[in-house]
């Protein structure tokens, strides 16, 4: 059956929900007739006295027929009554939901009552509601930025499913699907039990002979806490009732984990203390992410954000950027795979660095921090991890992936990688490919995309590898799963990738052999806890490096930039076209070159870009683009046709950005030509690249009239102080959200 638009809808039952859902729906003029009705006159008499319905009634028979939608707003218990009441009393296209908290007694109660369910049944609940009651507290903001879970089954008609999701969308609820017996899971855990708890502890303080004191001296934590107590016991004692098992499992798994956190105290055991806080510290902040939709959350629903760039005069004086992001991963898994405390200073606090951070707590691992780029990890040794809750989630985090598929490969559980919609798109075959060499059991959907789900196997076996494209990760990825591996790991690469994951082996104690392109590793090693500071980051200094090469009367100074040879490929091609580039103050930071960059403005000269040092400047490709569109005649890119992935994408999306802003670019045979000149005004898209939105925006630096760049919106969870850093030292950035 087809269900027709919605003209009549009929709310049974006007309480906080009901009344709220009909006066939303009737301020946003979703249905011609927003019907209440409710066995009290008085709540249907308050309904239309406050504007919440257009007709009310207390009589099923007089409304019912009328509707082409029923929302049952009543207490769960009351269901069954319900149906049975207005099943004689149907037309055949009247499509019915709910707002229950638990949906399989629902689910029972339409099957008992119709035999079969209706094909337009589609069960509900709103994850929404307050302490107050009645239709006198109904809000029609209720459910904004809320979420609506549908439970549709099999037998659902899917236009049924859509009419329904659609009136919640009108109220500016997010709308999910779930199964049944999967919400009556979740919403224990989530709702169920919290509220439990609350009347529990309430209860039990009031049943102390003193509790009037404790209750005189509770503070803020403690209001906040049992807020939920407040709520309808008669609700509750229903919803204890119809969830009973779930809610029962759920009350088992609090009391194991208070009971191992009691064990904790009274052994004075302050890892085991500091681990259950430091979880659910993080886990909390998750959580808040995922309510305001942050990077971090399942679903990346951010605002949208352009950046607006004007001509900059000159870009001067001193700055630092933030941590190394690669290393700050690598730190991260160091520390976690390490026997003792390590102590890590500098820790970029990106989303995607969080995601490596979060993913190791899944997995069992007591971590403090991040606190002022501080981050403390009591290590578990190679074979401490544990298996995860559930699937690990890494945001939009490619490195994560790759590299924690290489870790999971040698573990004795499955495991599942995801992430959000960015990350779901990009291919990962060649460390599945490799890692299945290694007899790693790993699979990815089609297309070589994630999820990335990893097997557990009998062990990995060594092997002597020689890469065809280079790759820092891939290789990280090889040696990583080398120290679980049954004899010896050889890796040889066609050019030399930058080496951090050689060099943080070393420093916490692993031998790592190295002979020009060739680097191996021996298993059976144990990495030993060491303090480590992450150097800056060479990656976001190439933004301000190149925006001072390309402005005149520059002069600018990047501090304590880590300088490792597989990533000076930028300096090196901005040296050969002319710019004036000094590194001072050099030193040795945990294994790691640093140095201090400074950069003057000199006049840059188009060049013939050897392909080596385009191999060693990938990450950086979007600036080479545009320090050759800034150059006096013609660049070329030799080795575009080698170029795969991620940096084609990232050649077309600045090949297109820049000839909006007037730059001639042919690109031929494989071989680009850029021809620098002058830029004008322009709307350019980053295709949701934040290495693209920043490289535009220094690019528009230069320009003629403001250049808009679109999809800028992960430039935060790549580079959080980018726009900071940007206006600090002259840049005319602003930041416009949508």
């Amino acid at each position: 059956m087809s269900y027709h638009k919605i003209n009549r809808i009929l709310v049974i039952g006007l309480g906080l929900i009901g009344g709220s859902l009909a006066k939303a729906l009737k301020r946003k003029q979703f249905a011609t007739l927003i019907a209440g009705f409710d066995m009290s006159p008085d709540e249907v008499r308050q309904g239309l006295e406050l504007d919440v319905i257009d007709e009310g009634f207390n009589e099923l028979a007089a409304c019912v027929p009328i509707a082409d939608l029923i929302v049952l707003a009543v207490p769960v218990k009351a269901t069954h009554q319900v149906l049975e009441q207005i099943k004689p009393l149907l037309s055949s296209h009247t499509i019915i939901t709910d707002v229950g908290s638990t949906k399989a007694n629902v689910v029972a109660a339409a099957r008992d009552v119709f035999g079969a369910i209706p094909s337009g049944f589609i069960p509900g609940h709103p994850i929404a509601g307050s302490e107050k009651s009645g239709v006198i507290a109904s809000d029609d903001q209720l459910f904004v930025k809320h979420k609506i879970i549908l439970t549709p089954l099999p037998e659902s008609d899917p236009s049924a499913v859509q009419q329904v999701a659609r009136m919640w969308q009108a109220t500016g609820a997010e709308v999910l699907q779930m199964a049944v017996e999967r919400h009556d899971e979740v919403l224990a855990a989530t709702s169920h039990l919290p509220h439990i708890l609350a009347f529990s502890l309430v209860d039990t303080l009031a049943r102390e002979q003193d509790s009037t004191e404790i209750f005189r001296y509770a503070a803020g934590g403690f209001r906040d806490f049992t807020r939920i107590a407040a709520s309808d016991p008669t609700m509750w004692h229903d919803i204890c009732i119809a969830n009973k098992q779930q809610l029962l499992n759920q009350i088992d798994n609090f009391t194991a984990g208070l009971a191992e956190l009691r064990t904790a105290i009274e052994h004075t055991d302050s890892q085991a203390m500091t681990g259950v806080f430091t979880r659910a510290k993080a886990a909390r902040e998750h959580f808040n992410r995922m309510l305001t939709r942050s990077a971090y959350s399942l679903n990346r629903h951010q605002d949208h954000v352009t950046f607006r760039v004007r001509k900059a005069m000159a870009i001067q004086g001193n700055t630092r950027v933030p941590g190394d992001k690669s290393i700050s991963h690598r730190a991260v898994i160091m520390g976690a795979l390490a026997e003792g405390v390590t102590l890590i200073r500098g820790f970029l606090e990106s989303e995607d660095s969080l995601a490596t951070l979060q993913a190791f707590r899944d997995m069992g691992v007591v971590i403090e921090g991040p606190h002022q780029g501080q981050v403390k990890i009591y290590g578990v040794g190679l074979h401490g991890l544990c298996p995860p809750p559930g699937d690990l989630y890494l945001g939009s985090s490619d490195i994560s992936m790759r590299l924690l598929s290489a870790i999971l490969a040698a573990q004795e559980f499955d495991s599942r990688l995801l992430g959000d919609d960015l990350l779901m798109t990009k291919p990962m075959v060649r460390i599945t490919q490799a890692l299945r060499t290694m007899g790693a059991q790993v699979d990815t959907a089609d297309g070589g995309v994630p999820p990335v789900n990893i097997y557990a196997v009998e062990s990995l076996q060594g092997i002597d590898c020689t890469m065809q494209v280079p790759s820092a990760q891939v290789k990280s990825g090889l040696l990583l799963a080398g120290l679980y591996a049954q004899g010896k790991t050889t890796i040889t690469e066609p050019v030399m990738t930058r080496d951090h994951t050689e060099r943080m082996l070393q420093h916490f104690g692993v031998d790592v052999q190295r002979n020009g392109l060739t680097v191996s590793i021996n298993p059976g090693q144990t990495l030993k806890a060491a303090d480590f500071n992450v150097p800056g980051d060479m990656s976001c200094a190439a933004f301000f490096i190149v925006a001072a090469a390309i402005s005149s009367n520059s002069d600018v100074v990047i501090e304590q930039v880590g300088i490792n040879p597989g990533r000076s490929g930028l300096i090196d091609i901005l040296r050969l076209m002319g710019a004036d580039i000094d590194c001072t103050n050099a030193a040795d930071l945990n294994g790691e070159p640093v140095v201090d960059i400074h950069v003057k403005y000199a006049p840059l000269q188009g060049i013939a870009i050897p392909a080596e040092c385009l191999s060693a400047s990938s990450d950086e490709l979007p600036l080479v683009f545009v320090a050759a569109a800034c150059a006096q005649g013609e660049s070329l890119l030799k080795g575009a046709a080698e170029l795969r992935g991620k940096e084609q994408n990232r050649v077309q999306a600045m090949t297109d950005g820049l000839r909006k802003m007037g730059i001639v670019i042919d690109n031929k045979n494989g071989q680009i030509s850029i021809t620098g000149g002058e830029f004008i005004g322009a709307k350019v898209d980053s295709f949701g690249d934040p290495r693209i939105a920043m490289a535009l925006s220094i690019a528009g630096s230069q320009a003629h009239g403001d250049v808009l760049i679109t999809g800028c919106d992960h430039v935060a969870s790549s580079f959080p102080d980018f726009v900071e850093i940007a206006q600090k030292i002259g840049l005319r950035l602003q930041k416009e959200e949508t």
